[in-house]
């Protein structure tokens, strides 16, 4: 799930499917996104779904985000701000929250690290 800012402004919601396909959930993500920009209507995947809550805050620069669990949203939380162009990096902060009835800091630090395998792999 991530949060989209829509055509009037406000906020809503856009739950996005899961693939191992990169190049599929980016095909996924760009799509459903926009729908939900254009539309101003959530898209929710429904109960029999789990999903990682995502947030993209790109006009704010964040170095984390924190204290977002509630039970409201009680799966995995996953936000970033904008990026920095250094020198001879380009950075992307990111915050990631999990509750330890869902995973431990074992699956935690395995998902935070093929993420960044998988940046290291794109090209940019």
């Amino acid at each position: 799930m991530t949060v989209v800012k829509t055509l009037n402004g406000d906020a809503h919601l856009c739950d996005i499917p899961f693939s191992a396909d990169l190049r599929q959930f980016n095909e996924d993500y760009l799509r459903l996104t926009r729908q939900v920009h254009e539309t101003n209507e959530d898209h929710l995947l429904g109960d029999d779904y789990m999903a990682i809550d995502t947030s993209a805050l790109a006009e704010c620069e964040i170095d984390g985000v924190v204290s977002v669990y509630s039970e409201l949203f009680t799966n995995p939380f996953l936000a970033w701000g904008k990026y920095h162009q250094g020198l001879f990096k380009t950075t992307l902060p990111i915050s990631f929250q999990f509750h330890h009835a869902q995973m431990d800091g074992f699956e935690a630090a395995r998902f935070l690290n093929g993420l960044q395998e998988v940046i290291y792999k794109l090209n940019i």
